[in-house]
């Protein structure tokens, strides 16, 4: 039995050898820049690590330092989880319902609209404009006009006040999260066969929620699944660095990204770094599993 699946194993092999050929360049940059990367990143957490001298293996030190002795990492992660709470949420829902009323509209204007709410996510040119927007000067578009009719007569530190860095960070993020998540829904809603809303029709249904309910979102499944990954991922690798700075007044908006950055690239402590690095790894995989639990009962 066990040379009769060899054989047939090599036998399939050699007929699919074109299409193995044609994945290895795939599977030879997935595994250098994603494979290996997180292979590397275990084994340096369990390591002090300084890149000027070999790794010094330190078993779980790393991790007992994190969760017990690291206030600050902490604040991080309570601060990450209170931003994606809100950013993950409010992205995904805002990515669809944006990806259904542009589906509405004719072929061109569709086009049109994708291009401007999907370019800004994926070019960082949010972070630009609400930078731009809230600038704490009295030249920043929002002070400027709040003084011109009087509101206040002096420049608003929008990013050094915690009352306002935290709603306006999530703004800018939420935007942010408008990026592959949305582009897959816009390809998702296209992909429904016309049929079944006719069908749907016939079988009761009265209005466009309950076409969404039972048709729209049941086809959606693998889109829905992927936008749920992207967005999960987006909201909890979070960085508010640009907008509010490194490291944030009070240290309100400083998340786990950030404090990453701030041992793997100030301090050159690379194994503390990979620690940090693994605990979010473990939080998205643990996120990602639950929510495509939820998405599975859809129009069920």
């Amino acid at each position: 039995m066990d040379d009769r699946i060899r054989s047939n194993g090599m036998y399939n092999f050699r007929k699919n050898r074109p299409l193995y050929l044609m994945l290895l360049p795939f599977m030879t940059i997935f595994f250098v820049f994603t494979v290996l990367p997180v292979a590397m990143a275990i084994f340096t957490s369990f390591t002090q690590y300084d890149v000027l001298q070999a790794p010094r293996f330190v078993g779980f030190e790393n991790f007992r330092r994190l969760l017990l002795e690291d206030a600050l990492f902490i604040q991080s992660l309570r601060n990450t989880f209170e931003l994606a709470i809100l950013i993950g949420p409010i992205g995904f829902i805002l990515s669809f319902l944006m990806a259904w009323l542009i589906n509405e509209l004719p072929p061109r204007a569709r086009a049109v609209l994708t291009v401007i709410f999907f370019t800004p996510s994926m070019s960082g040119a949010a972070i630009a404009i609400f930078g731009v927007l809230f600038s704490s000067d009295p030249f920043g578009w929002a002070n400027a006009w709040l003084i011109s009719i009087r509101a206040i007569e002096e420049p608003i530190l929008f990013f050094a006040d915690p009352d306002w860095m935290v709603p306006l960070s999530v703004v800018a993020n939420v935007w942010m999260a408008l990026g592959l998540g949305f582009l897959s829904f816009v390809a998702g809603l296209q992909t429904v066969d016309k049929a079944q809303y006719e069908a749907g029709q016939i079988d009761g249904i009265s209005n466009r929620w309950q076409e969404l309910w039972f048709i729209t979102l049941p086809n959606m499944r693998p889109q829905l699944l992927f936008g749920s990954v992207m967005t999960i991922t987006g909201s909890l690798s979070i960085s508010t660095a640009a907008l509010t700075g490194f490291p944030s007044p009070q240290y309100r908006t400083h998340t786990i990204v950030d404090h990453l950055q701030d041992f793997g690239s100030v301090r050159m402590e690379m194994g503390y770094a990979s620690a940090i690095a693994l605990i979010l790894l473990f939080i998205m995989l643990g996120c990602n599993k639950l929510f495509q639990k939820f998405l599975r009962r859809v129009g069920t």
